[in-house]
């Protein structure tokens, strides 16, 4: 196991965000679509896979909601033999094998996983890098890392109009909504921990709502509500949540006066290398010249 660097920032306040999940917990399943839905569509990228996968790890903060899902959605995931669940808010009822773990330290052993899930933890990671080279760690040659997080294009309506209405009645603003990362970097990462074939690719959701109230409470019942270790200690005043309101409904609003929010989900997948796997053609090795190729164009 790869322990996390302690050096790394931390952006994120973990104690409090587990104290968030806790609190929502028996809440959970009236604000859970997000989860519900991208969990829907990892499982789809899975069921795509023709491999099977004897030993599964779903490292999500909610444990046992893909477990639930995979029987839902597709039976083609009877590819997983065993599946462990890892959280650090407790478990439903029934299931497989449950452990609670923290995401930042990951207790699997090098090479005894074939596939490792995640549903939305991975954002609110402080080192990212290491918490995927602790996935690629853990899995065996030729295993398969599937996940989703939420990507920096996620609640841009709201920074906006929280920064804007925060500056206007205080004169400055504090950090409200957690920075996330883009697609690009996010392929990246996967490159940098040395994942065989990665791909990331990214959908976006939107989401409305009847007003900017209703939009913030549904953040706080996923237990999504702001982490940040350098959050305001002191909550919203009245007039900032009016004034932002206000905006969001300007600006935002449909022609039913529903506003709108953008999720915007990155989807990435690696595999630990093996040398089964198929490899890229040596450079130069090829047959034909790309020149002469085009020289032969009508």
């Amino acid at each position: 196991m790869t322990v996390p660097s302690q050096s790394s920032p931390q952006v994120f306040d973990r104690a409090q965000l587990r104290r968030q999940r806790q609190r929502v917990a028996g809440g959970f399943a009236a604000h859970d679509f997000l989860f519900r839905e991208l969990g829907e569509r990892l499982l789809d990228r899975l069921a795509d896979i023709r491999q099977g996968f004897p030993l599964a790890a779903d490292v999500s903060p909610h444990a046992g909601m893909l477990e639930s899902l995979r029987r839902e959605v597709d039976a083609r995931l009877g590819g997983i033999e065993t599946m462990v669940a890892a959280s650090d808010v407790g478990f439903p009822p029934g299931g497989g094998p449950r452990l609670v773990c923290e995401e930042e330290a990951l207790p699997f052993r090098r090479g005894s996983l074939d596939l490792i899930l995640s549903c939305l933890g991975l954002h609110w990671v402080n080192d990212l890098p290491g918490a995927l080279i602790q996935i690629r760690d853990a899995l065996r040659p030729d295993g398969l890392f599937l996940g989703v997080l939420l990507g920096g294009e996620t609640l841009t309506e709201l920074r906006q109009c929280l920064m804007e209405a925060e500056l206007a009645e205080t004169g400055g603003a504090s950090p409200r909504v957690s920075p996330m990362v883009g697609l690009r970097d996010a392929a990246g990462l996967l490159q940098r921990a040395s994942f065989a074939l990665p791909v990331a690719d990214a959908e976006t959701l939107t989401v409305t709502y009847a007003d900017a109230l209703a939009l913030l409470r549904d953040l706080r019942g996923m237990g999504e509500g702001n982490a940040l270790a350098a959050r305001p200690r002191r909550p919203l005043s009245r007039q900032v949540i009016a004034r932002a309101s206000a905006l969001y409904a300007a600006r935002f609003a449909d022609s039913d006066g529903r506003i709108r929010a953008t999720f915007q989900a990155i989807f990435v997948t690696g595999w630990a290398p093996s040398a089964i796997q198929q490899q890229p053609a040596r450079r130069g090795s090829g047959d034909v010249s790309l020149a002469d190729f085009l020289a032969k164009k009508p």
